[in-house]
């Protein structure tokens, strides 16, 4: 069992493909939404914290990607045909490097 989540809301169309890959069994319900949850390490949820500005996580430790995460983690879901994609998700999912300048620490500027 993971510490932290990732969210996935399903809508009707995202459901449909969740299903045909074979995943209905992990589809969960909680306030009459369906959704899919993707564990993760306190290391993946410190990157996606740095990678996604303003992400917060709710009591149960859960948070929301913003719709290109979302779309970018659900592909990964859909491509596999499982859940447990993280250690691969996280690399298309935090760029490390986003917003620094291309003369960035230790080129002196140049």
């Amino acid at each position: 069992m993971s510490d932290f989540y990732i969210n996935l809301f399903l809508d009707a169309e995202k459901l449909e493909k969740i299903e045909a890959a074979g995943l209905a069994g992990q589809v969960m319900e909680i306030d009459g939404k369906k959704l899919l949850q993707v564990g993760m390490t306190k290391k993946d949820k410190k990157k996606l914290i740095k990678g996604f500005e303003g992400l917060t996580f709710d009591a149960n430790d859960a948070c929301v990607l913003p719709e290109k995460g979302n779309n970018i983690l659900m592909d990964i879901i859909l491509e596999v045909k499982s859940l447990d994609v993280m250690k691969f998700a996280i690399i298309k999912l935090y760029n490390p490097l986003a917003g620094r300048d291309v003369f960035g620490r230790g080129s002196g500027g140049r």
